[in-house]
């Protein structure tokens, strides 16, 4: 066999921590069926021992893995290639610098994603431990960053809300477009709260209720902002609001700009269109998209209405796959050199 042949058959060695959690669940849903890689590990400490199956019921009879502890000698993981920390905010600055230099990161929480260590206290509510380490983390929005994902060891996957918003904003950035405030209006499903229930976000609590929580107070908007200054020239006004959806899972996103000159849906559709010529998992619908469409894929929907200098936007992504594992696969695919749609060409239901 030729080296290339070799390559090309030499399967990606994975170790997820956290994998008790929706993020960890979905990071094993998606990685136990792809191609190119292989998961090695996968950690829950309060899981630890259980298989896989027993406590992803939607898993069992699917694989034979074990939760285990976290291993105590990070450098011990030496033999894998790629670790995903699907970990609370705040463990993996713990954990992350302690990993081996040989190991390629992807980190699914907020803990590399801002650039500013005082922005990242007053957005996370604590003090960076580990901010030194920041600077060798490249932002993973895989459609407007992904020569760099190509380079990177180290990868901070974007937020849910985030990944809606930028994809949803980016083209209009880029090509300087914008003239006054932007206004977004995101709401999203139970499932972005996490695994474990709390007043507010148990799915009972929910189901039938609609509200608005963290006005003004949202730790994805300076990463939002962060990274639009990073797209082009922006310096507008950003109002975000969140609200909580009575479904499980999906984040949909209306986002209300104006442009300096008149432009149709269509113009825009163009506009839109030529941005994301090369982004598999972009696509522009006419009218509204549904979260319906998007819900178990790595698809971001994008819609698209138009009065005068009045343009709204509609974002619709599944929050657990193009939100978070999901759009983590896809940098992986980039980190290691495969086409980037590999093992996410995921289908959503009908109805």
């Amino acid at each position: 066999m030729d080296s290339k042949r070799e390559a090309q058959d030499t399967k990606i060695r994975v170790g997820i921590f956290g994998g008790s959690g929706y993020g960890g669940a979905e990071l094993l849903r998606i990685l136990l069926f792809h191609p190119r890689a292989e998961v090695s590990l996968v950690t829950a400490n309060e899981q630890a021992g259980k298989s896989v199956g027993e406590v992803h019921r939607n898993l069992y009879g699917l694989t034979d893995l074990r939760f285990v502890h976290a291993p105590q000698e990070l450098e011990s993981l030496s033999d894998l290639d790629c670790v995903f920390l699907a970990l609370p905010h705040g463990q993996a600055m713990e954990v992350a610098p302690s990993l081996p230099e040989s190991v390629k990161v992807i980190d699914l929480s907020g803990d590399f994603r801002l650039s500013d260590a005082e922005v990242f206290a007053e957005a996370y509510g604590r003090g960076h431990t580990a901010f030194e380490f920041q600077s060798g983390f490249v932002y993973g929005l895989t459609e407007t960053n992904r020569e760099r994902i190509k380079r990177a060891r180290l990868v901070s996957n974007p937020g849910c809300f985030a990944t809606a918003t930028l994809l949803g904003l980016a083209p209009l950035v880029a090509n300087n477009l914008l003239s006054g405030r932007v206004i977004v209006d995101a709401k999203t499903g139970s499932s972005g709260s996490g695994a474990k229930p709390a007043a507010n976000t148990h799915h009972p609590q929910r189901m039938n209720s609609f509200y608005a929580y963290k006005p003004f107070t949202h730790q994805h908007v300076p990463e939002i902002e962060q990274e639009l200054r990073a797209v082009g020239d922006w310096t507008t006004e950003l109002v975000f609001m969140t609200h909580s959806l009575p479904v499980s899972r999906g984040i949909f996103a209306s986002i209300y700009v104006e442009t300096k000159d008149e432009m149709t849906a269509d113009e825009a559709s163009k506009v839109f269109a030529d941005f994301y010529r090369e982004a598999f998992f972009v696509r522009l619908v006419k009218g509204s998209p549904d979260i319906n469409w998007v819900k178990m894929t790595n698809f971001c929907d994008i819609g698209l209405a138009a009065r005068g200098r009045q343009l709204v936007v509609f974002s619709a992504i599944d929050n657990l796959v193009k939100g978070a594992a999901g759009q983590a696969v896809q940098n992986m695919n980039l980190m290691f050199g495969h086409d980037e749609r590999t093992g996410l060409m995921l289908a959503g239901g009908n109805p």
